[in-house]
């Protein structure tokens, strides 16, 4: 099973609402898609295909290389299935692997009962032809086999990231209710702000928004922090190809920038951990960090974005002192970021009217399961626009 050279399909999954963004970043890498769906966007290619991809998208989650599409109506049909694929030439007898299932079958109570009937076959499939069972647990660090099971159609793939690629694995120190890298960087990839002007992230938290802006004005890809991947522990891995494409990506990244990223928050804590996390991923000094409330932010007289992700509360709740300030986060804008676009991401529609800014868009995002909006400010006086869902 030559899977390195050979084509099937390919999926690359990502949060909800998320699609569009990744589509755009397939595209850019010379990639065709043959669909795009709400969570995710599906290609042609090899497993070779998926080590860039893998390397160089903020948007995804994980990368699915397509084994083998077959009827299962019970556990016994799927075992039967999975059994006849020569497990052998991808999975080192002597080495390790687990399962991931999305399954929706009436035979099936628990995805568990479904990872292990995979294991099983996979396992039995190598002992009968090496004579030794391969390891198996939960650890997604090794060879990773991902099952797709809907009703009586039964689709196994292997997963060429294993750990999500979501989370771009520079951000050591969470902070408090830190927004996931992916989404942060699609909300950037969702503004009007052209990678070369005024970037300005007030009540900047972990920094997450203001480094990811940083990596995108440098073209610096998330490959650059992370050294395992689920393809490099298929049978037949060249990585001669994961460190040439890995040349690639130190090679085209800019070491500066020509405009300013500015990231304040009036946690002394937080700026610290937002420092700590920026030197992790290079772009401490592209950042000017500063520790003040929101209101008193440096605004460059220049053009940009201004971009914000305060609280929100529960969806229902509205509560006085977050009222208070996002009526706060309406007036800064009004004041002092003339010039700019300004962006308010929150899952609380009730507070964001508090804003008292008429949005000339609304565009839609999840966060974990909340539903969000994007909302985007033209701060200049006379803007007639009305507001309009985006998907």
């Amino acid at each position: 099973m030559q899977v390195f050279h050979t084509e099937s399909k390919i999926i690359i999954t990502c949060n909800k609402r998320l699609s569009t963004y990744l589509q755009r970043e397939v595209e850019a890498l010379g990639y065709e898609p043959v669909r795009v769906f709400p969570t995710g966007v599906e290609l042609k290619g090899t497993v070779t295909d998926t080590i860039p991809l893998n390397l160089n998208l903020r948007c995804a989650s994980q990368i699915l290389y397509s084994l083998k599409t077959f009827t299962a109506r019970d556990p016994k049909e799927l075992y039967d299935g999975l059994v006849t694929i020569e497990w052998e030439k991808l999975i080192d007898f002597t080495g390790y692997f687990s399962v991931s299932s999305n399954v929706n079958n009436e035979h099936i109570l628990t995805p568990l009962f479904a990872n292990v009937k995979v294991k099983d076959a996979i396992a039995d499939r190598i002992k009968s032809i090496k004579g030794i069972r391969p390891d198996s647990g939960p650890e997604v660090n090794k060879t990773l086999v991902h099952l797709y099971w809907q009703d009586d159609r039964a689709e196994i793939f292997l997963d060429t990231s294993g750990e999500t690629l979501a989370k771009h694995s520079y951000r050591k120190i969470p902070g408090k209710a830190p927004m996931l890298e992916a989404l942060a960087a699609s909300t950037i990839m969702a503004t009007k702000w052209d990678l070369k002007s005024t970037f300005i992230n007030p009540m900047c938290g972990s920094g997450t928004l203001a480094i990811e802006a940083a990596l995108l004005a440098t073209d610096k890809s998330p490959g650059l922090f992370r050294m395992n991947y689920g393809f490099m522990h298929i049978l037949g891995y060249d990585e001669t190809v994961f460190f040439a494409e890995r040349r690639n990506l130190k090679d085209k990244a800019k070491k500066e920038t020509g405009f300013k990223i500015i990231a304040t928050d009036i946690s002394e804590d937080a700026v610290d951990i937002a420092r700590k996390n920026a030197r992790t991923a290079g772009v401490e000094h592209l950042i000017d960090f500063a520790v003040c409330d929101f209101e008193d932010t440096g605004v460059p007289a220049e053009t940009g974005v201004v971009m914000f992700n305060p609280e929100y509360g529960e969806r229902l709740g509205v509560h006085t002192k977050l009222e208070i300030t996002y009526k706060r986060i309406g007036d800064f804008l009004k004041k002092k970021c003339l010039g700019y676009n300004g962006y308010v991401f929150t899952g609380n529609p009730d507070l964001a009217k508090k804003i008292g800014l008429k949005a000339a868009r609304k565009i839609e995002f999840y966060n974990g399961k909340l539903d969000c909006r994007l909302f985007e400010y033209e701060l200049y006086q006379g803007s007639k626009r009305e507001p309009k869902e985006e998907n």
